[in-house]
């Protein structure tokens, strides 16, 4: 056979040039964190690296918090340590969203860009003008890798679904709709499609999250939207349903996160599953916040304790198995000695199963600020501490009467000879853990059944069943 000549002859395609590295800081929620991801997965698909340290990447973006104080100062010592260490920086997020974005320049007036949060265009216009992309016709009408799902900065067995954005309330503790705005309701054919994509790529437990996820549906009046050919209305009942069917399908885990106590959350308990799922766990985050009625008008949350405490044992008596996670606010401005013992009777009576609690923390900002009678930094840690010391009697002898039960749990990670797994009552990274000694062979994401045999405060161990 005749050679062909070498004009003719195929040439190999150029690699194409590495494209320009862009390094990334995400702070605060898990809300924050889609925020991160969906930033992520638009700089990948326009052809931007991903640099892991600071010195590799020519621009940094960092994504920061503004909720309380502490989380302000951390966000603004990240910006701070991007500049120091690499000197080009774009910030988003709550924080950036504080005063338009001035609060930020005036701590840092060398930044490049400040946006708020959920603006990933915002960003991304950011990054094109500080650090062009040279075009590439090799690569720019290539659709990118994991396009369905995007880049996940969650361990590949779970991830976090955000159905909404914004909130209506008004507490007055809180600066979230001043700085994410109020409620927009994502159309539930969008969120079920990519619930669906996530669990078609792995994912084995999604974790419902949104500032106030009773409330999906309210701003679009509960429109029908459509899914698989079907209507379905967009309210958190019908979400719910929908959700723990799909994940029935796959074998995986639904879990709901930032439930308020209305009414027709009595609906989605009775879809919850029994003895580990699969489908909607038996598992509700409900904001308490409180359990002194003039606290609660004085926070602009409802008020009703008797009733909080009717539902709360009409969920249990409905779903023995349902773990109630919650959150308090200790140290309110005019919170008396007497209204904090009435909190603690509240926590002895409620028996709720997870509880975080925070001294109440004076962000710029919020309403609460101007009310009378502050309570004293000390007094205000002393509360919190003595909070948690009578939750952290409660969670013990809730989690002592697991003993000898069998759990199905879903793997996160090894220690040794030891698998770390999470039942149904535990959230990753705010719950405890089911420690199994003899799990050396499980895999990470994989679901298996555990005979308890050990308690503590806040964790459970035990042997493979």
């Amino acid at each position: 056979m005749t050679p062909k000549p070498a004009s003719a002859r195929p040439r190999p395609r150029p690699r194409p040039a590495p494209g320009p590295r862009v390094g990334f800081v995400s702070l605060g929620c898990p809300k924050a964190l889609v925020d991160s991801e969906q930033i992520l997965t638009r700089l990948s698909a326009e052809g931007y690296a991903i640099a892991p340290t600071y010195d590799g990447a020519d621009l940094v973006v960092v994504n920061t918090c503004g909720f309380i104080d502490a989380a302000v100062d951390e966000s603004l010592s990240a910006i701070g340590e991007a500049l120091a260490e690499n000197g080009r920086v774009i910030v988003t997020g709550c924080l950036g969203a504080k005063q338009g974005g001035a609060f930020v320049r005036a701590a840092h007036p060398k930044v490049l860009a400040v946006t708020g949060p959920h603006a990933a265009s915002e960003v991304m216009a950011a990054v094109r003008e500080h650090l062009p992309r040279p075009h590439d016709p090799f690569v720019d009408l290539l659709p990118p890798p994991n396009s369905k799902i995007g880049i996940k900065l969650t361990p590949k067995h779970y991830a976090y679904l955000k159905i909404s954005e914004g909130c209506n309330h008004r507490c007055t503790f809180c600066i979230i709709p001043s700085l994410r705005g109020d409620l927009v309701s994502r159309p539930i054919g969008e969120v079920m499609i990519e619930a669906e994509n996530l669990l078609k790529a792995g994912v084995r437990e999604i974790l419902v999250v949104s500032q106030d996820t009773s409330a999906y549906g309210v701003d679009v009046r509960y429109r029908t939207g459509f899914w698989r050919g079907r209507p379905l209305k967009t309210r958190m009942t019908e979400l719910s349903a929908a959700l723990a069917t799909l994940a029935a399908e796959y074998g995986a885990w639904v879990r709901l996160h930032y439930v308020y106590p209305y009414p027709h959350v009595d609906e989605t308990i009775a879809l919850m599953a029994s003895d580990g799922g699969p489908g909607l766990l038996p598992y509700l985050d409900v904001p308490f916040q409180h359990a002194s009625p003039r606290i609660l008008k004085l926070m602009k949350r409802p008020a009703n304790v008797e009733n909080n405490l009717q539902r709360i044992r009409a969920w249990r008596a409905a779903c023995p198995e349902l773990t109630i996670r919650s959150t308090f606010i200790v140290g309110f401005p005019g919170e008396t000695e007497a209204e904090f013992e009435a909190l603690l009777e509240f926590l002895s009576e409620a028996e709720l199963d997870r509880v975080g609690c925070f001294a109440y923390s004076p962000v710029d900002g919020a309403a609460a600020n101007a009310l009378p009678d502050p309570v004293p930094d000390a007094l205000r840690e002393e509360r919190r501490a003595r909070f948690m010391s009578t939750q952290e009697a409660i969670s013990t002898r809730r989690l002592k009467r697991r003993i000898g039960a069998t759990l199905r749990v879903l793997v996160d990670s090894h220690d040794g000879a030891r698998a770390l797994a999470r039942s149904a009552a535990d959230a990753p990274e705010i719950d405890g853990t089911v420690a199994v000694a003899d799990g050396a062979a499980l895999a990470v994401g994989e679901f298996a059944r555990v005979r308890i045999t050990g308690a503590s405060a806040h964790d459970l161990s035990g042997v493979r069943a």
